[in-house]
């Protein structure tokens, strides 16, 4: 257990990584957005490669932070029951739902990206809008985004199965969202 539990921390460490790409991108996102607006508004002058390049950033926002907040329990989830439950049950349904539930999906994602982003890739695929950007960019984050949410979600399988067994001291602290 314990070299499953080191491949768990390097993949949160991945993930951390991955999550400051997309902390950068947030950033850049909201100064392509201030400088295009700018530039519309004072010299009547656009590009729609600066639109483009702002939903790309958005992508990999999304797509490179979705591992890293898998990673520090702050995913969306269903918590009818789940706040009200012992630490050992909320392991054992995250664990259930990280198995039937993430794992397939993110594999089958997975399997689906990356032809699509391939086929753009080999194509050299261009946006069809004046100016726009390469559409193979874009498309590179979704299996990155997949596979890399598919690795944390290993990753949190090894730490509940850890936690399970009293090897990994997890934090089990339930914040309910505010209404």
């Amino acid at each position: 257990m314990g070299t499953w539990l080191r491949m768990a921390h390097a993949i949160d460490w991945l993930s951390a990584r991955f999550a400051v790409l997309a902390s950068w991108l947030i950033l850049g996102s909201c100064v392509v957005s201030a400088g295009n607006a700018t530039v519309r508004y004072l010299i009547d002058n656009s590009s729609n490669a600066w639109l483009e390049l702002q939903w790309y950033m958005f992508a990999g926002i999304v797509m490179l932070g979705a591992p890293y907040v898998l990673k520090v329990n702050e995913h969306v989830r269903v918590d009818i029951i789940y706040g009200r439950l012992a630490p050992r049950s909320r392991a054992w349904i995250d664990l259930l739902g990280l198995i039937i539930f993430l794992m397939p999906a993110t594999v089958l994602f997975l399997y689906m990206a990356w032809p699509f982003f391939w086929e753009s890739f080999v194509s050299g695929e261009m946006s069809n809008n004046a100016g726009g950007l390469p559409r193979w960019w874009v498309k590179v984050v979704m299996p990155v985004g997949f596979a890399m949410l598919a690795l944390q979600g290993l990753a949190e399988i090894v730490k509940r199965i850890g936690y399970l067994r009293g090897l990994y001291p997890m934090d089990t602290q339930y914040e309910r969202p505010l209404q």
